[in-house]
This record gives structure tokens, C-alpha cells and sequence, in this order.
């Protein structure tokens, strides 16, 4: 599948280009920009041969929604959305892949808050993770919000939708996927639990966590020690923690 998406934001576009993974199209800037980033952006993107077009503050807030633009927009070609059976040919390539590491995918039960979506899909890039995987309905989806928080991993990051998680996970088990999820009522510690393998991490929603019918496909449950007053954290706090204790066990 392959869609045109717009990245607002100095330093989204600056990922983009420094990454050299996504497709860009072309890149939006405000007439006359004095800013040194913006003109610093224009002549690496003109260098890498990416079409340049100048554009009013009314047009660059048009394509750019709610979210602030610093009067640049990248135009994108996303060529890392998946389905279900991208997904399942994703996951087969890499377990019968010879790569050092083994598969990991960030599974988010229906997180809905686009700020904690991007910040996951960045940490998540960060740590290797091979793809995202969320539900069709009831969470966020890729857009402005979330490519500015996520800072161009959105972009070259595998994003999966489903319409039917609870059928992934299925899948993943016969695979061989141990799926681990989170969940504040585990007695068993986030550190006393085996990541070396591949592995399927499950983070809940805001609020509610993971879904009882996930919950029941999980391999095993982890929860963060908590020491002081606060209860819970974020979900793209967890999410960061998680990732990298996975890190830590692999190396």
C-alpha cells in the first residue's frame, strides 16, 4: 500500500532527509524564510534532488491540520503501511532471516492519543523494533500529530492496522512469537522475564490498559516496579522502558 502523507515541522523534515529511508515528494516552504534550519533543509533536499515548492502560511496550515508547520512540509510517499498479510510476510521473512536479532514488534492495544502514538513510533525506531502493529478501529492512526512527535520514524517505521488483533496474536503464537503484555495486576517483574527471543510486546491504552480478550492470548503478563506514590505511567514511558530492557538482554 503506498499513500501521500504531509510531515510538518523543522525537525521532522530534518529526520527525513537525514534518514534517506522515506520517499519524499517534495517539500513545502514559506515564501522568503530567514530561518538558517529551514535554509540549511532546502539545500540538502535540493542536493538529494527533492523537488522544492514555495507556499503561503494559509496553504502550509491547510496541509499541515492543527499542527505547527515552522513553515516547512514534507509531502511523503508511504511505502511501510501494512495489512494483515503484509504483516504475516513481514514476520516470516524475518524469522527465517539469519539477522543477529530476533524479530521484535511493539503491538499497542489501542492507544488513542496521537502525541503518545508518534512518541511510542519513535522509541520504537530507536530500539529496532521491525513493525507497529494496532488495531483498525479504536486508536490512533498515522497523521500530522503523530509524524511531528515521532520526528520521521513514523515514515520509515512498518505500521501495521488490523482489523482483528486478537487474530494476529493467534498467528504470532504458532509462529513461535512469545507475546508479552503489560499489565499493573502481574506479580511478575518487567526484569524477570526472558526477551531474547521473538518476541510480540503488548502495551494497553490509556487508562484501561490491555484488553481482557488480548490479555487472554499473552504468553506471559509483566509489570513495572513501582516504588513511589504514582500508580502508573504514561503508555510511551512504559513503552520506552520495555523496549529497552529488551535492549539490554540482547545485547
Amino acid at each position: 500500500m503506498s499513500k501521500s502523507r504531509y510531515v510538518p515541522g523543522l525537525r521532522a523534515v530534518e529526520e527525513l532527509l537525514a534518514g534517506k529511508k522515506a520517499d519524499i515528494r517534495r517539500i513545502y516552504v514559506e515564501y522568503r524564510t530567514a530561518n538558517p534550519r529551514v535554509e540549511a533543509v532546502i539545500a540538502n533536499a535540493r542536493q538529494l534532488g527533492v523537488e522544492i515548492q514555495a507556499a503561503n502560511r494559509a496553504r502550509l496550515s491547510q496541509i499541515s491540520g492543527e499542527v505547527r508547520h515552522q513553515g516547512i512540509v514534507a509531502e511523503i510517499r508511504r511505502s511501510t503501511l501494512l495489512d494483515e498479510a503484509g504483516l504475516r510476510s513481514l514476520v516470516e521473512k524475518r524469522l527465517g532471516s539469519t539477522a543477529e536479532s530476533p524479530l521484535l514488534l511493539l503491538v499497542l492495544d489501542g492507544v488513542q492519543d496521537p502525541h503518545n502514538l508518534g512518541a511510542c513510533m519513535r522509541t520504537a525506531a530507536a530500539a529496532g523494533v521491525d513493525a507497529v502493529v494496532v488495531p483498525r478501529h479504536g486508536a490512533a492512526d498515522l497523521g500530522p500529530t503523530v509524524s511531528k512527535v515521532a520526528a520521521g520514524a513514523a515514515e520509515q517505521l512498518p505500521f501495521a492496522r488490523v482489523a482483528n488483533l486478537g487474530r494476529v496474536l493467534d498467528w504470532l503464537g504458532d509462529y513461535g512469537v512469545s507475546r508479552i503484555g503489560t499489565s499493573d495486576g502481574s506479580d511478575t517483574s518487567l526484569y524477570d522475564v526472558d526477551f531474547v527471543g521473538p518476541i510480540a510486546l503488548i502495551m494497553g491504552r490509556e487508562e484501561s490498559g490491555v484488553g481482557k480478550a488480548i490479555t487472554r492470548r499473552c504468553d506471559s503478563l509483566v509489570s513495572l516496579p513501582m516504588r513511589g506514590s504514582v500508580a502508573s505511567l504514561n503508555v510511551s514511558v512504559a513503552t520506552g522502558i520495555c523496549l529497552y530492557e529488551v535492549l539490554r538482554q540482547r545485547r
